[in-house]
């Protein structure tokens, strides 16, 4: 049997497991990235997850291809070098990952953006299955994305496209923590959520037992909450926007959705295809469905060891 070693690193965490061509994952496991202390503590970290992933597949005689890691931030067009944009990673900026890990590994090793992979390994193995054309967005603190055009991942002119998060959407508006004015990400995101519910509280003076964020909000939205009522009813207008400007551009089968309060439940999704129904050209939508991802937090893992597989 052969594998390839998926690792999926983020800010809090390092994810991995050994993966098989039919996009089964074993021997999955997490390590802290330390991304707050250093770059070169971060690559430790690396090697360790996949040094427990040879050694593992070396006890059952198993074939390893090589490591696919996914990572925040912007990978250079050969797939080797992060060149910088992973705010939530000390110094991870022009390193030259794969052949780092190449040499300690004695593995091929290839990198990509970590929510192109997770778009990757929905289509191969998830939601997107059997589809060409998928848009796949990651709805959290900020707003990921990853474009499947004829079944390959649409990473624009040198690596450098499908920041899905970051496609203008209020003329005017507020700044964005990446510095442009009227990202979707500042209006959609769940961080944008908990921002927004957060300041209408303060206003009205209300005060809660618990942690403001995305499930509570939920919750409360069930409860037919005022507040919570007329937040997310805006999450849904700003975020159903920018999927049917998605769906306008690209005509995609498939727009798969992950992450956050995107995983709430069925309600959810009915409530964007009602906003996104509005405002898209309905020939532009022909087949388009909105779906839910189905790998969760193992998409990423998964996409990055289809880079090898």
């Amino acid at each position: 049997m052969k594998y390839a070693i998926g690792i999926d690193l983020g800010g809090t965490s390092i994810k991995y497991a050994l993966v098989d061509k039919a996009g089964n994952s074993f021997f999955e496991g997490k390590l802290p990235s330390f991304a707050s202390v250093s770059a070169a503590k971060v690559m430790e970290q690396l090697i360790k997850a996949a040094t427990l992933l040879k050694d593992e597949a070396a006890k059952q005689n198993w074939t390893v291809l090589g490591i696919g890691l996914g990572t925040p931030g912007i990978v250079d067009e050969t797939n080797r070098i992060v060149l910088g944009g992973a705010e939530n990673i000390v110094g991870w900026e022009n390193i030259d990952v794969a052949s780092l890990m190449e040499k300690q590994m004695s593995l091929p090793v290839v990198v990509g953006n970590d929510a192109n992979l997770m778009g990757l390994g929905e289509t191969k193995y998830g939601a997107g299955r059997g589809c060409t054309h998928v848009v796949f967005l990651t709805v959290g603190t900020g707003i990921g994305g990853a474009v499947i055009i004829d079944g390959k991942l649409f990473n624009g002119y040198a690596n450098r496209g499908t920041e899905l998060g970051h496609v203008p959407l209020i003329a005017n508006g507020e700044r964005c923590a990446c510095g442009a004015i009227g990202c979707l990400e500042h209006y959609a995101s769940t961080a944008a959520l908990t921002r927004r519910f957060s300041a209408l509280a303060k206003e009205q003076k209300l005060s809660f037992d618990t942690e403001i964020n995305g499930e509570l909000i939920v919750r409360l939205y069930h409860e037919n909450f005022p507040l919570a009522v007329e937040c997310m009813n805006e999450h849904f207008y700003y975020l159903g926007r920018g999927i049917a400007g998605f769906v306008n551009i690209f005509s995609p089968q498939r727009i798969v959705i992950g992450g956050g309060v995107a995983e709430s439940g069925s309600f959810y999704l009915e409530k964007i295809r009602a906003v996104v129904k509005k405002h898209v050209i309905a020939d532009c939508a022909l087949d388009t469905k909105i779906v839910a991802a189905e790998l969760g937090n193992k998409a990423g893992l998964i996409g990055a060891a289809s880079l090898i597989l």
